[in-house]
């Protein structure tokens, strides 16, 4: 049997035999109108070929592409039969008709004679409910264009969530008519004294928009009480002087309150706890973002507040999460908020420690489950995509236990990394991106490929070895063939030393 060259690796994979479907002009497709645009365009941008319409005149007998939502199945789920007389892509929903597209325009392959799909049954859905990419806005500013670019590209691969990063020390980059001082005072930062920017309301309704075309959910985060520099810039009486004492600079500048943060350095910052002018200023911040909002998480961080003291921590963790969850919503926080005693009911915890868990990390992430909530898994040595791929990158650093290549990013299991948490404690997992070195979507396309895709097998497909072909020298077979189709989306990809690539 041929592998076909998929990313992620299905559930499910028949062995049909028989001839491939050919695809050519005369080729129509029908059935759900939205997904049948999708495919068309994906075709067109692949191949050049301009699919006809199952009802735009062309002849009775010419082969034709059906997409059906059928409702069977789970969510998200979706069946693809392939053979040489037509498709059929049928799913539970229309997530899932968008995700059998995506594996269909993967199928689909070039040869001197023109384009064929190989004969194929797929039943298909996804391991975790949750499959996020993240996007840090914040370091460095990237406009909507580089937003959408980027998500859309996460979508291709089945991601369904765009976490976005929008404050941290050098800058906040959400306009809020609440609290406009925020972008007045500090959105023209950025590390290194690079342009900064920020996004209207507008501009996040687009964003939003964008990515639920693309069946993607958007959670916004707010940093706080740490990472909050630039909180002081424009409202100074909520944050507190910066804490230097052992701090680590990271070979930047040291932070002046009141002056713009341009270094990469982090634990300094926070907010005044348990000041009526604080608590007021968070309330302004969340309720606005509630409001703009329509996915179900907000994301309030709560790392490395390193010069916050502890009990103060606690108070304004649980404050915090309780305000959201009062603002209907259910709060999102970095794994170290788990320390914590009295959690809002249903917070979900964002673990980023490593593979193997740093000292603590474990206790507080297991915290999360006893309040009802759940996990999303980000270990930081797997599938932070910021780290250097090798040592000779450019781009990228490599805190996290030096450079990850991309075998390092596919040989992990989410089950294995927190000793006590079920599959069922376990909501997903999610691929952040820092950007203190990135810059452009070509710094993003040079950091995200093909890392991004090992994410992406971790969240959708089955367990390591709970499926055939769910292997990494098969990955590396799979991913290499995916080539052609990055080189046509116009992804910039590294040509990794670690896959075969077909180009």
């Amino acid at each position: 049997m041929t592998t076909l060259l998929l990313v992620p690796l299905p559930a499910a994979v028949g062995a049909p035999v028989g001839p491939p479907f050919v695809l050519d002009a005369g080729v129509r497709v029908g059935g759900d109108a939205v997904a049948a645009g999708v495919l068309r365009r994906l075709v067109a941008t692949r191949t050049g070929l301009h699919l006809g319409h199952a009802d735009d005149g062309a002849a009775p007998d010419a082969a034709r592409i059906a997409l059906t939502v059928d409702g069977s199945g789970p969510a998200e789920s979706y069946r693809l039969a392939v053979r040489h007389d037509g498709i059929e892509v049928r799913a539970a929903d229309a997530a899932g008709l968008f995700y059998g597209i995506q594996t269909l325009g993967q199928l689909v392959a070039g040869s001197a004679t023109g384009w064929t799909v190989p004969a194929a049954d797929i039943d298909d859905a996804p391991r975790f409910a949750y499959r996020g990419v993240m996007l840090d806005v914040a370091r460095h500013f990237h406009d909507v264009g580089t937003v959408t670019a980027f998500l859309e590209r996460a979508a291709s691969l089945k991601f369904n969530v765009l976490h976005l990063h929008l404050s941290d020390d050098q800058a906040w980059r959400l306009e809020l008519r609440s609290r406009p001082e925020l972008t007045a005072r500090t959105a023209a930062n950025a590390v290194g004294g690079d342009p900064g920017g920020f996004y209207t309301q507008d501009d996040y309704r687009r964003i939003i928009d964008h990515a639920a075309a693309h069946h993607m959910t958007v959670v916004p985060e707010f940093d706080m009480p740490g990472h909050t520099h630039a909180v002081g810039i424009a409202y100074p009486a909520v944050a507190a002087a910066p804490a230097l004492e052992g701090w680590d600079a990271a070979g930047g500048p040291t932070p002046v309150a009141g002056e713009p943060y341009t270094g990469i350095g982090v634990g300094f910052s926070s907010l005044r706890i348990g000041d009526a002018a604080t608590d007021a200023f968070v309330a302004d911040v969340f309720t606005e973002l509630a409001t703009l909002t329509p996915g179900p998480y907000l994301h309030f961080g709560g790392d490395e507040a390193h010069g916050t003291a502890p009990a103060d921590f606690a108070a304004f963790v649980e404050r915090t999460s309780a305000l959201i969850a009062r603002l209907g919503k259910t709060p999102v926080a970095w794994h170290e908020a788990g320390a914590a005693g009295d959690l809002a009911r249903g917070t979900v915890g964002q673990y980023w420690s490593f593979v193997r868990p740093a000292e603590g990390a474990a206790e507080k992430t297991r915290a999360f489950t006893t309040v009802g909530g759940r996990v999303i898994l980000s270990p930081a040595d797997a599938v932070y995509l910021d780290m250097k791929p090798d040592e000779t990158a450019t781009l990228g650093l490599t805190w996290a236990n030096g450079p990850t290549s991309l075998e390092r990013a596919y040989r992990w299991e989410p089950a294995d990394v927190i000793d006590g948490l079920s599959e069922d404690d376990i909501l997903g997992v999610e691929a952040p991106l820092w950007t203190e070195t990135v810059r452009t979507l070509d710094d993003i396309d040079a950091l995200t490929f093909p890392r991004i895709a090992a994410a992406a097998e971790a969240a959708w497909s089955p367990r390591s070895g709970a499926a055939p072909g769910r292997t990494w020298d098969s990955f590396r077979s799979r991913v290499g063939g995916l080539g052609p189709l990055w080189t046509t989306l116009d992804i910039r990809f590294p040509a990794s030393p670690e896959v075969s690539w077909t180009l």
